[in-house]
């Protein structure tokens, strides 16, 4: 029975294909985007807490399930929504430019990178989220030493 259903799925397949309605390789392609989005993951989950010891990984500020990749044109689009350990976490904003400085540095594709609170889970997390995805504002964040200083140490790596 497998070699018959195997035979009738490749010819569904080739058939879609001729049609236009399907495109060759069509089926890696959300394996690629997961594949991508364990990259992501692995750089952004050994990134420290700016208060405690331990990463955002650890703390379940960040986990597989938060980072999505798109593909868009021959770049990709990068979403990653966190979770803050308290809904008035005080140090949410710095957390998210950890992730973006972290991303910026690191990734070793083309990217767009959005990076936002998970909903429901921060008081003013429309705010913060204007903030972490407005280019001015990040860059006038990190011109501040003191700032710069604290990102450096949450996104540097482990030995």
């Amino acid at each position: 029975m497998q070699p018959v259903s195997g035979l009738l799925s490749w010819t569904l397949s080739r058939v879609l294909w001729l049609l236009g309605l399907s495109e060759p390789g069509a089926a890696r392609q959300p394996r690629i985007m997961e594949e991508k989005a364990l990259e992501v993951y692995d750089l952004i989950r050994t990134i420290r807490d700016p208060e405690k010891p331990n990463t955002l990984e650890e703390l379940e500020v960040v986990s597989e399930s938060c980072v999505e990749v798109q593909e868009i044109n021959e770049e990709y689009l990068v979403i990653i929504r966190f979770t803050p350990t308290v809904p008035h976490c005080s140090l949410a904003t710095l957390i998210g430019l950890c992730l973006r400085v972290k991303l910026q540095r690191c990734l070793p594709f083309k990217h767009k990178l959005e990076i936002y609170i998970s909903e429901g889970t921060h008081s003013t997390e429309e705010d913060i989220n204007k903030q972490i995805n407005d280019k001015q504002r990040v860059a006038a964040a990190m011109e501040n030493p003191n700032l710069q200083e604290i990102v450096e140490q949450c996104v540097l790596e482990p030995d």
